[in-house]
């Protein structure tokens, strides 16, 4: 069958897929042209979610390096920082534990979201353009690659019509919950190895489905290498971002569950094999994650649990219906449903739902439909919490989420982000249902495509606001900076950077990780009896500064300041003290720590003390 042959309108979605199987045994030169044909086909897909994400970011693109995302430019800087020490694997300068934040205890990589693997794959990008060049492609990149990726399963895997996997790819692309995450959670859209999870799990399902106890000959090659494909998809996701891994892996346990339930003779046939691949996926998988996971979790600044409260990151209930802000008939006034512009997850709006609703009971008792149904109930109950809040007001009625309270990994989850699982199962309803009425003859052809397109307008996305942000110094740019501070040694910005204002490193990201500095934005074991906390103590001198650059005053300063700040000089290993120009409150800073640490040096636009 042709990509584009119509099937009969309730024919199961697991025919679809032995025909899928049953095309990919055709010889290999045969598959070779068919492939080049439906590359040439998939064509103007491919351009239009590239165009629709390079217009969502647009705002980015005249000048990387002088805008930033309006909505949230704090955890932007951050991700620069993150790319900045990610492509020093590239310069052979690179390790879990970095000493280029929080000096002298340096930062868990592995505890924070720091998409290791996207940083070392766009090094070049990074050392020859700069980290906000290498922000701003991935930021489309991965809502074009997200959509691309889901329109491919749809279409290959399902054999949906071109039309019914672009509506789907693009509703999984560029729904409200992965445009909210574009506001600089590049670990939270990069979703486009999910899909590549899914299509290898379905794969070593059906390499499974043999009905023999013991597998031979070629099936036993497809569920090995469908296990060890799976094994690498799921390494390269962890070191993208855990999370999406975590809510992928729930997501589809509902799922299969649920599809096993509804054909026991499929369960029975294929568990043993199915068991068995997965177990050797696992097993590859901790051979390359073993250590890096240990590392996260007890190794040097490392922290064992969550440290954002899941009743705070909880989905409000009444945000399922409610358009996002973000969206072209949304309202700024439902953003109060939400934690932040970051957070709008859940805002599917009412035409949505009630499409999926409409498309899940039109599709009937179909396996798929039902796992859909199933997977979605259970993910959106998730988010709502432990407790059920309706219209900014808690409930008091205890939500699913409570039953995870307590356990480890899981209970450090936000609640709020179990609903970015549910756009792709409203994704695949709707891909079902547009293709099984494309197939059909009479009214139902044009209606229900033309009612699922309606119900996507409301929420199709509008551009990402950005701002100015003020320019790096030059002391910073044209590398000043080696002149007090060899590279690798530790430069103090003054004021020091926090999870509030973590500007300052912005100056180690366009020096591309050059020099460390202390304190920062980062998650480390600084919290009560060693938990997890954003940020670290500041010593006092940090704290001095920050409120000369707060208030403007400037403080008396006394032998006992001078010697506290030659000790947190020494406990950061600094080699030298630099403030720019464009400081808050510059001249009493610069009195400041002229009285602490002697006459400065001007170099480029900063002033500057070695300590």
């Amino acid at each position: 069958m042709s990509s584009a042959a119509p099937t009969a309108p309730d024919a199961a979605p697991e025919q679809a897929l032995r025909l899928a199987d049953q095309a990919n045994r055709r010889p290999l030169a045969v598959r070779l042209v068919a492939a080049v044909r439906r590359r040439r086909a998939d064509l103007p897909v491919v351009l239009l979610f590239v165009l629709l994400a390079g217009w969502l970011t647009h705002g980015l693109w005249p000048d990387p390096g002088g805008r930033t995302l309006a909505l949230n430019p704090e955890d932007q800087a951050l991700y620069e920082w993150f790319l900045a020490i990610d492509a020093r694997a590239l310069l052979g300068d690179f390790s879990l534990l970095t000493d280029r934040l929080n000096a002298p205890d340096g930062v868990n990589l592995m505890a924070n979201t720091t998409v290791i693997a996207l940083g070392v794959v766009c090094a070049p990008v990074t050392l020859l353009f700069g980290a906000p060049v290498t922000f701003a492609l991935l930021a489309a990149a991965n809502l074009a690659g997200t959509a691309l990726a889901w329109y491919l399963l749809f279409h290959r895997t399902l054999r949906a019509r071109r039309l019914a996997a672009a509506l789907g790819g693009g509703l999984c692309g560029f729904g409200p919950g992965m445009v909210s995450q574009t506001n600089s959670h590049l670990h939270m859209t990069a979703q486009w190895l999910v899909p590549v999870i899914v299509w290898l799990v379905v794969r070593l399902l059906r390499a499974s489905d043999s009905g023999a106890t013991t597998l031979a000959g070629p099936d036993r090659r497809r569920v090995l290498t469908s296990a060890a494909g799976l094994a690498a998809a799921i390494t390269v996701q962890v070191f993208v971002g855990e999370e999406v891994l975590f809510l992928a892996a729930i997501t589809l346990f509902v799922m299969a569950v649920s599809y096993a339930v509804t054909d026991r003779d499929l369960a029975r046939r294929a568990l043993p094999n199915f068991a068995a691949g997965l177990a050797v996926a696992a097993g590859l998988a901790l051979l390359v994650l073993g250590y890096p996971l240990w590392f996260q979790f007890a190794g040097p600044q490392g922290v064992a649990d969550g440290m954002f409260s899941p009743a705070y990151f909880s989905a409000d209930l009444s945000s399922w219906w409610t358009v996002s802000p973000l969206s072209v008939l949304g309202s700024d006034e439902s953003a109060r449903l939400t934690t932040g512009p970051a957070e709008y997850n859940t805002f599917l709006g009412w035409p949505l739902l009630l499409a999926a609703v409409a498309c899940a009971c039109w599709a009937g008792r179909r396996r798929l439909v039902l796992a859909c149904v199933a997977g979605g109930l259970v993910m959106t109950a998730l988010s709502l919490g432990p407790e059920v809040v309706l219209g900014g007001t808690r409930t008091a009625l205890p939500g699913p989420y409570a039953l995870l309270a307590g356990l480890p990994v899981v209970d450090g989850a936000l609640p709020m982000r179990f609903g970015l699982a549910v756009l792709p199962i409203v994704a695949t309803l709707l891909v079902l249902a547009v293709d099984r009425a494309l197939g059909s003859t009479g009214r139902v052809r044009r209606f229900v495509p033309l009612a699922v397109v309606a119900a996507l307008l409301p929420i199709f996305p509008t551009p990402l606001p950005t701002a100015e942000r003020p320019a790096v110094p030059e002391f910073i740019t044209g590398g000043g900076w080696r002149q007090c501070v060899k590279p690798g040694g530790v430069l103090v910005p003054v004021p020091l950077p926090t999870p509030k204002d973590p500007w300052p490193m912005r100056w180690a990201a366009a020096a591309d990780a050059g020099f460390g500095m202390p304190e920062g934005f980062f998650i480390g074991p600084y919290g009560r009896g060693g938990t997890a906390a954003m940020g670290t103590f500041k010593q006092p001198t940090s704290a001095l500064l920050a409120d000369v650059a707060r208030r403007g005053d400037q403080p008396a300063i006394g032998d006992e300041q001078r010697r506290q700040a030659a000790r947190d000089a020494d406990f950061w290993g600094a080699s030298c003290v630099a403030l720019a120009d464009d400081a808050p409150h510059a001249e009493s800073l610069k009195a400041t720590l002229e009285q602490l640490y002697g006459p400065s040096t001007r170099i480029a636009d900063a002033w500057t003390w070695q300590v």
